[in-house]
């Protein structure tokens, strides 16, 4: 019995599991062309996730150790893990490229807004799937106080907005991390509540 190319895949697509892994185990030459394939996808399709982040970079790499030490720490704050469950996001997405910090080079990061209720109330449900609101009851928002500081007009010329450990080589980049990652975000630049998880 001849089985075309095009019948498996289509059988790949519709298949639970266990049967792909059947399927791989008989036409091993397709599983490498598959995972080549998914190896091929813009970065904004394989990293939809801590984890694939952590698998994008290994566990070998500086950050991922540096987190898998302080992951299960107690005394770990939320926002010392999110910061450096952050830096392994930022460093998957950038797939290799690290900022210099010369004169010329431009680097991104996400900007995040505090909706009142009354704003949220008059956003079409299309507005605020696309600014991916989250809750912020478990956070102190009070004072929150997002910011930045620009010294444009001071003596020797500075213009700063966020730090430079978490920042992104593009500004498409910049939005698909604030947006698909926004609860790390939260965790890092927000202060919880007491009696809530830090996690």
């Amino acid at each position: 019995m001849e089985i075309k190319k095009e019948n498996l895949l289509a059988a790949l697509n519709k298949a639970p599991e266990s049967v792909k892994e059947v399927l791989y185990a008989l036409f091993p030459e397709v599983k490498q062309e598959e995972a080549q394939r998914a190896a091929n996808r813009p970065v904004t399709e394989r990293i939809k996730t801590f984890e694939d982040a952590l698998n994008e970079l290994g566990e070998n790499h500086s950050f991922v150790v540096a987190y898998r030490v302080n992951e299960d720490y107690e005394e770990c704050s939320g926002d010392l893990l999110a910061y450096l469950q952050l830096r392994i996001i930022c460093a998957a997405l950038n797939e290799g490229w690290q900022p210099k910090f010369t004169e010329d080079e431009t680097r991104y990061y996400p900007w995040f807004w505090f909706y009142t209720q009354e704003e949220i109330d008059n956003m079409s449900e299309e507005d605020r799937r696309e600014r991916h609101l989250i809750s912020t009851d478990v956070f102190e928002t009070q004072y929150a106080g997002f910011a930045f500081a620009d010294s444009i007009n001071a003596p020797s010329y500075s213009h700063s907005h966020f730090g430079s450990r978490l920042c992104l080589k593009s500004d498409t980049l910049a939005v698909y991390c604030g947006k698909q990652f926004i609860k790390f975000w939260a965790n890092f630049n927000l202060i919880r509540r007491e009696n809530t998880s830090d996690k």
